[in-house]
């Protein structure tokens, strides 16, 4: 949800060339698969424009060095990224929260099944994310 949230907030303001969005798994258990069906429900019920088929892919150790910033949902990821990348010596890696002020997981859905909290959780990140950058605040 995260991806085309931040995605589509982007492209609100403007900006779609100047960023590289993309999100990926720290476990294989979702690589392959496409959105689950309840979060593309919920990104459909808020309007939130997103490719049906995308398929999660797994992080990579190159992903450190591609990206400027490596954004978490909750603490395990930061794990999760951590232990992929080798560490984090450039401080890239933030939960993304942590932009709104508020260092704590995003409401995971898997486990609540509660699709509205974490969709306003990530709105709520991605906003503060886009408005904490220096040359969109």
């Amino acid at each position: 949800m995260a991806e085309a949230i931040m995605k589509q907030l982007v492209a609100e303001a403007g900006c779609s060339d100047e960023f590289e969005i993309a999100s990926a798994a720290v476990s294989e258990e979702e690589w392959g698969n496409p959105i689950y069906p309840q979060a593309a429900a919920m990104l459909r019920r808020n309007k939130v424009v997103f490719d049906g088929q995308r398929i999660a892919r797994q992080m990579k150790a190159s992903d450190y060095e591609k990206y400027d910033l490596i954004l978490a949902m909750d603490e395990d990821n930061i794990r999760g990224i951590r232990r992929i990348a080798g560490g984090d010596p450039e401080d890239k890696i933030h939960l993304l929260l942590d932009y709104a002020g508020e260092h704590r997981n995003v409401a995971d859905p898997w486990y609540t099944r509660d699709f509205v909290t974490a969709y306003n959780d990530i709105l709520l990140g991605c906003r503060a994310l886009l408005k904490a950058l220096p040359h969109y605040s």
